[in-house]
């Protein structure tokens, strides 16, 4: 059993019970001309987190711990898309309409996909999402209870949004998560720190939050460079 420094204290984890989440590290949110830009986002603010999510996807690889990648996204006809969804937020283009990187936030449009920085590799699941929760209409929970899952560990984006929303699913199914908090990233610095705060609150209702500099160190690696201890 490994040890890692976290609020709202020490999160306690079985390398081999284990799971690494990506939530949602795709183009068409960390990227200029994407689902997150026609919105009226400024997508550098997500890229801040490609860095350490890049060096604890690298850890967990090294050690053996399991990764599953998530992407938000809908069928091509749009089938599982509802209504409210579509029209929510007063975009100046849709939910499947032609973008940059192809149909926005459509299954098997460039800018669906994930980001080359923290790509799956062989034997990393890929769970397609219509939703903000990686546990809604999806086969999230049975792919973790198969692998005899019970510790989650978070990075993607956004924060605030399918981080957050997930972590709470994950908490009613019985999982503890910890958010790696330089890891997530959030549109807006305020909602980043709330949603943090939110999940760490009440002896850590939702969950804990630590950062990639503790995640590290408890697998026995070196910190990033410049990263604080």
């Amino acid at each position: 059993m490994l040890k890692m420094r976290a609020e709202p204290y020490d999160f306690e984890f079985d390398p081999k019970k284990t799971a690494l989440v990506m939530i949602d590290f795709q183009r068409d949110f960390v990227y200029p001309g994407g689902f997150g830009e026609s919105l009226g986002n400024d997508t550098s603010l997500l890229l801040a987190a490609l860095p350490a999510a890049e060096e604890v996807l690298k850890a967990c690889r090294d050690s053996g711990i399991f990764v599953i990648h998530t992407r938000e996204g809908h069928r091509a006809d749009l089938s599982d898309l509802p209504r409210a969804k579509y029209e929510r937020g007063n975009p100046s283009i849709h939910i499947g309409d032609e973008g940059p990187m192809g149909r926005l936030l459509v299954r098997g449009s460039h800018g669906h996909d994930i980001v080359e920085e923290v790509y799956p590799i062989e034997g990393e699941p890929v769970v397609d999402k219509p939703g903000k929760g990686a546990f809604y209409a999806t086969d999230m929970d049975t792919i973790l209870k198969m692998k005899g899952i019970e510790k989650l560990i978070f990075c993607g984006v956004t924060t605030e949004v399918c981080v957050q929303t997930s972590v709470r699913e994950a908490n009613d199914r019985g999982y503890d998560a910890c958010v790696i908090s330089d890891a997530v990233a959030s549109y807006f610095p305020e909602f980043q720190r709330v949603a943090l705060e939110m999940i760490k609150a009440q002896g850590g209702i939702f969950g804990w939050v630590s950062d990639s500099t503790a995640f590290l160190q408890a697998l026995g690696k070196p910190a990033m460079a410049g990263a604080q201890a």
